[in-house]
Order: structure tokens, then C-alpha cells, then sequence
């Protein structure tokens, strides 16, 4: 699946949520499920669990498929990626933990953590400029 929106068919982009140091395998995948529930309502075609790395040194062994990353696929217009991109702005927005989210497309990856509002609005501009064409 090309992550090129001039190819004019589906975007794959791979989104991992890297939780604050204090979070378990099980909250992890609790949160990683309820980001992949916020994402499903955002118009994709569609959004896979792919396999994560080990679990944390002395956490109980998670199913190594729940906690990882999810591939998104979803149209290259419409807006759609501006919006996918919203949304983990928002998620992240949400929490009161120092999560990060690692957006992968194309092989180009943009990690939104600890940055201020604006400055994670300049990069996420950037990015999405970069994989929209604009």
C-alpha cells in the first residue's frame, strides 16, 4: 500500500502509541484501543492491529498483537488525512499522561509528544504537507 496521496488510491499509515513510562502492558492496550476506536470514526477504509515490539522488562506478557501499532489505510482525498492527523492531535490533547504517537507514512515519521500546542501544530502542518500534496 503506497503512502503517496498522488497515487490516488488508499494511504497506508502506520500510527504507534509509545505510553509514558508508568503505563502497563494492560492500560497500554486499553489505550491503544480507544485510540483505534477514535480513528475508526474518522472515515478510513480501513485500520489493522500489527504486532508490537516485547513487552516492558517486568510487565505481565501482553498479546503481542493487541499492544503494538495499527495500520491505517484510508483515501488519498477527501481531507481524510488532515483529519486522521487531528484526531491523534486531540487524543493526545485528552490525556494527562506523556504519551507519544509515532505517525509513519512512507517511511517518513512524525512523532507528536511533550511539544506545546503550537509547536505540534507547525509539525504536524509540515508533515501533512509533505504526504497531501499541499
Amino acid at each position: 500500500m503506497s503512502g503517496s496521496p498522488e497515487a490516488g488510491g488508499a494511504i497506508g499509515m502506520r500510527v504507534e502509541l509509545l505510553p509514558d513510562a508508568d503505563v502497563d502492558a494492560d492500560l497500554h492496550d486499553r489505550l491503544t484501543r480507544r485510540l483505534r476506536r477514535e480513528l475508526s470514526e474518522a472515515g478510513v477504509e480501513s485500520i489493522r492491529t500489527v504486532p508490537g515490539g516485547p513487552a516492558p522488562e517486568g510487565a505481565k506478557s501482553p498479546d503481542p498483537v493487541t499492544v503494538g501499532a495499527l495500520l491505517v489505510a484510508f483515501s488519498a482525498s477527501g481531507g481524510v488525512f488532515t483529519s486522521l492527523v487531528g484526531v491523534l492531535q486531540d487524543w493526545l490533547d485528552r490525556q494527562s499522561a506523556r504519551h507519544r504517537i509515532v505517525v509513519t507514512v512512507d517511511g517518513d515519521s512524525l512523532e507528536l509528544d511533550r511539544a506545546t500546542a503550537a509547536e505540534r501544530r507547525e509539525l504536524i502542518g509540515a508533515f501533512i504537507r509533505r504526504h497531501s500534496g499541499g
